[in-house]
C-alpha cells in the first residue's frame, strides 16, 4: 500500500489493477504493461493520460508490443537484444521480476527488471522523466549473473518503440564534410529504414543519431503528432525502423553491433546509451523546443549560461601563428567588442614543429620560435585587452612524425599485425582511448594547460580522423571487438575527470567540422562546431537542420570573410552577421583586413547580439519558412520564455527577377500583447514598418511584408512587448 501511495504522489504510478505503468512528463505519457512473469510491453505513447483513461486506451485498440524484444521466442521480428549464453545457447526469454519507481535528484526513475526464464541474465529497462521538459530518457542495464562464465552480447540496443502504421514520415539529417546536417524527410515504406554511422570517432558528419517521426503525414512545423528520438552516444550507432504487415512500425535504436559483439564477464553490467524521446501534437517545432529545453536543463554542459562572442584564429592565419600576430588579433577583436579569442592549430611542437598538418600531434609543448613567451604570455595579453583566451587541441590524435608516436607506437588504434593507414597530412593516427594510459595522457593535455594557465577560458577540442585501422594493442585477443564501444567509454571517462576538476572551462566539440554534434558528448561540451564551411548561405541550410535537435547556444556560428574560403561566394557582412546571430555568434577572419565600414558594422552587431543573446540563446525557437521549401527565403525567430521580447530573422536564399517573397507570419508571441518593431543590423533606409506597433495576434495571423530585393538580402527585427 505504501508503494502505491508513493507512486501516486510521484504522478507516475501503477493503475489500480497493477498492470499498467505510467511514465509521465508534464504533457506526455508512456504507458507500459508490466505483469510479473511476462515481458514488459509498450501500450501507448502520446498526450498525457492518467490511470482512469487506461481502460479506454486498451478498448480503443492499444499497440501492446514488447518494450525490449529479445531474440528467442518470436524471433522472426526485429530484436533489441541477442545473447550467446555461456553454454552456446543463443535464445533469450525475458520476464518481469521487479518494478520500482523512485525520485532521484529531481528526476522520476521507472525501473523494470526482467530475467531470462532459464539463465541468470538480468535486463533492467529504465525510464527517466523530469518536469523540466517533455523528454523521457530510456536505457537498459544488462547484467551477466553467471558466477564464473562470460556471455556475449550480439545485439544490445538502448530501446525499442512501436508505432502505428499510417502516413508516417521520418525526418533525419545526413551530409558530408562542408555540407553537414542536410535535412531529409521521407515517408516510411514497407521494408527496413536504417540510419547509421560507422566512423568510429565522429558520428555526425554523415548521418546523425537523431530523427523525427511525423505520424500524420508530411512533417509540419505546427501541426500533427510527432515522436522525436535522439540517441545519446558518441560512437557507431544504428537506428532502424522495420515496417512489415499492416499494423506497426518497429523502431529500435542503439549502438551499432557490427564488429562490436560485447563480452560480459561474470557479474559484469553493460549500461547502454540513453535514447531521448519526446512527443508533440503540435508538429516538429514543438518537438524541437522540448529537446532544446531538455538540453539546456542539463544535457548540454553549462546549458543555462550565456555564451561569449569569440574570434577564432584559423581562417585568419591558419598555421601562421605568432606572438605578435595573436596579440594584434586580440587587440583588434577587443576593439570590436569581442569577449574571447581562440588560438587555433599551429602553436605547438619542438622537435617536430607544427607548421602544417603533418607533424607534432601529441607533442603539446609550445613552439617557442612562434611564441617566445608561451601560452601564459598570450593569456596575459588577452587580459590586458579585456578579453578571455582559449586554445585549440586535438588530444585523441597523433602524427607518425611526433615524439609521442616515437615513444608509444602501441598507443595508436591498429592491429599489431598490420601497417596503419594514415590520415590527414599522410601521417595522422588515432590514439586508443580504450587504453587507461592513453586516457591518462589525454586528461594530462588539458590538465597541464590549465595548471600552467589557470585563467584559460576555452578549449576547442578537435578530432580529424576516423578509425580506419581496427585493432587495439591494449584490448586482449578475445575483446578486440570491444574497440568501437570501449573507445567511447574511455573518452567519456576522461571527460568526466576533466569536468570534475574544471567544471567552468568552456569546451567546444569540433571534429572535421560538424562530426560530433551528439548528446553523448554534450554533457561534457558547451557547444559544437556546426561545419568547417562558414559560407552564410550554406549555413542557413545546415543550421536549420541542426536546430531540429539542438538549441542555438550549442551551435557555434562564425562570420567569415568574403569571398568565403570554402565556396568563394561573396556575401555582404550584414547577411553573414544575421546568419551567425542565430547561433552562438563568433568570427573566423582577420580583423585587420576589414575596412572602416565593416569594423563599425561589426562593432554595432556584436553589441546588439550581446544585448539580445538571453533571448536568442535561452529563448524558444520558432522556424517559420524553411529554406528546403524552395520559396526563395528562410525565416525563424526566437521568443523569450516570458514573451516580453522576440528576435526575428529572414534570409533571401534565391534571386530572380520579379520573384515573389512570401509574407512572414510570426509565431510564439503573446497574442494579446502589443509589440513594437525595430530593425537591427540595419543598412540603408528604414523600412515602412520601422517603429510600428502591433498585437501579437496580428503579427502571427496576418504577418509582415519585408523588402528582400537585393541578391543577398536579410532582415533582423527586434520585437519588444509594450
Amino acid at each position: 500500500m505504501r508503494f502505491l501511495l508513493l507512486l501516486s504522489a510521484l504522478g507516475i504510478g501503477l493503475a489500480a489493477h497493477a498492470r499498467d505503468l505510467f511514465v509521465n512528463t508534464p504533457s506526455t505519457t508512456l504507458m507500459l504493461e508490466a505483469n510479473n512473469g511476462q515481458p514488459l510491453r509498450v501500450v501507448y505513447y502520446g498526450e498525457r493520460i492518467d490511470g482512469a483513461e487506461a481502460d479506454a486506451v486498451r478498448r480503443a485498440g492499444a499497440v501492446s508490443w514488447e518494450a525490449y524484444p529479445a531474440f528467442g521466442a518470436g524471433c522472426q521480428d526485429e530484436t533489441a537484444l541477442a545473447v550467446r549464453h555461456a553454454d552456446g545457447n543463443t535464445t533469450t526469454e525475458l520476464a518481469i521480476t521487479a518494478v520500482s519507481q523512485t525520485e532521484e535528484n529531481g528526476a522520476r526513475i521507472t525501473r523494470v527488471e526482467m530475467r531470462d526464464r532459464v539463465y541468470p541474465l538480468t535486463v533492467a529497462v529504465v525510464y527517466k522523466a523530469t518536469d523540466a521538459s517533455d523528454v523521457i530518457e530510456t536505457w537498459t542495464e544488462i547484467t551477466n549473473g553467471e558466477r564464473r562464465k562470460a556471455i556475449q552480447l550480439r545485439q544490445y540496443a538502448s530501446a525499442a518503440l512501436p508505432l502505428r502504421q499510417g502516413d508516417v514520415w521520418v525526418s533525419h539529417l545526413h551530409g558530408s564534410w562542408g555540407a553537414e546536417a542536410q535535412l531529409t524527410a521521407e515517408p516510411l515504406r514497407p521494408g527496413m529504414k536504417v540510419v547509421k554511422n560507422t566512423d568510429g570517432v565522429r558520428n555526425t558528419q554523415t548521418d546523425h543519431p537523431h530523427l523525427m517521426l511525423s505520424l500524420d503525414g508530411q512533417p509540419s512545423e505546427n501541426t500533427g503528432r510527432v515522436v522525436a528520438a535522439a540517441l545519446c552516444w558518441s560512437g557507431n550507432y544504428r537506428m532502424r525502423i522495420d515496417t512489415r504487415g499492416k499494423h506497426l512500425h518497429h523502431f529500435i535504436a542503439g549502438i551499432d553491433e557490427t564488429h562490436s559483439a560485447y563480452t560480459l564477464r561474470a557479474g559484469q553490467t553493460l549500461r547502454t546509451p540513453e535514447l531521448a524521446l519526446t512527443y508533440s501534437n503540435r508538429g516538429v517545432g514543438e518537438a524541437s523546443r522540448s529537446l532544446h529545453r531538455w538540453a539546456r536543463a542539463g544535457k548540454v554542459h553549462g546549458g543555462t549560461r550565456l555564451r561569449d562572442v569569440l574570434l577564432n584564429s584559423w581562417e585568419g592565419v591558419y598555421f601562421d601563428v605568432s606572438q605578435p600576430g595573436m596579440d594584434e588579433m586580440m587587440r583588434d577583436f577587443a576593439a570590436l567588442g569581442g569577449e574571447l579569442f581562440v588560438m587555433d592549430d599551429g602553436w605547438f611542437g619542438t622537435k617536430h614543429r607544427r607548421t602544417d598538418d603533418r607533424a607534432a600531434l601529441g607533442d603539446w609543448k609550445t613552439d617557442t620560435l612562434k611564441l617566445p613567451g608561451g601560452v601564459p604570455a598570450l593569456v596575459r595579453s588577452a587580459e590586458s585587452h579585456g578579453i578571455k583566451f582559449g586554445i585549440w587541441i586535438e588530444p585523441e590524435m597523433t602524427n607518425t612524425r611526433s615524439e609521442l608516436y616515437e615513444k608509444h607506437p602501441d598507443w595508436v588504434v591498429c592491429s599489431h599485425t598490420r601497417t596503419p593507414i594514415q590520415g590527414r597530412g599522410g601521417t595522422q593516427l588515432v590514439l586508443d582511448m580504450s587504453n587507461p594510459k592513453v586516457q591518462d595522457f589525454v586528461f594530462s593535455v588539458v590538465d597541464n594547460l590549465m595548471i600552467e594557465n589557470p585563467k584559460l577560458a576555452y578549449i576547442k577540442w578537435d578530432a580529424n580522423m576516423s578509425i580506419v585501422n581496427h585493432g587495439s594493442h591494449y584490448l586482449t585477443a578475445d575483446r578486440q571487438q570491444h574497440l568501437y564501444v570501449d573507445y567511447h567509454l574511455g573518452l567519456r571517462a576522461t571527460l568526466e575527470r576533466i569536468r570534475a576538476k574544471y567544471p567552468d572551462l568552456v569546451i567546444q566539440a569540433c571534429a572535421s567540422g560538424g562530426g560530433r554534434a551528439n548528446y553523448g558528448l554534450l554533457p561534457y561540451f558547451d557547444e559544437f562546431w556546426v561545419s568547417d564551411n562558414t559560407d552564410a548561405l550554406q549555413r542557413v541550410y545546415m543550421q536549420w537542420g541542426t536546430s531540429y535537435f539542438f538549441p542555438s547556444l550549442a551551435m557555434a556560428s562564425h562570420v567569415s570573410t568574403a569571398p568565403n574560403h570554402q565556396t568563394g561566394r561573396r556575401i555582404p557582412m550584414k547577411y553573414r552577421f544575421d546568419v551567425a546571430m542565430t547561433g552562438r555568434l563568433g568570427m573566423e577572419m582577420q580583423p585587420k583586413h576589414m575596412n572602416d565600414g565593416e569594423r563599425e558594422f561589426a562593432k554595432q552587431a556584436i553589441a546588439t547580439y550581446k544585448r539580445l543573446r538571453p533571448t536568442i540563446q535561452q529563448g524558444d525557437l520558432y522556424r517559420l519558412i524553411s529554406p528546403y521549401e524552395r520559396r526563395g527565403a528562410a525565416s525563424l525567430m526566437f521568443v523569450a520564455p516570458d514573451k516580453h521580447q522576440a528576435v526575428f530573422f529572414a534570409f533571401k536564399t534565391e534571386h530572380f527577377v520579379d520573384m515573389a517573397i512570401p509574407r512572414f507570419r510570426m509565431d510564439g508571441l503573446d497574442p494579446n500583447a502589443t509589440y513594437r518593431l525595430s530593425e537591427i543590423n540595419r543598412q540603408g533606409r528604414a523600412q515602412r514598418w520601422e517603429g510600428m506597433t502591433a498585437k501579437g495576434s496580428v503579427l502571427m495571423q496576418s504577418g509582415l511584408e519585408l523588402d528582400l530585393g537585393g541578391e543577398w538580402a536579410s532582415r533582423a527585427v527586434l520585437l519588444e512587448k509594450l
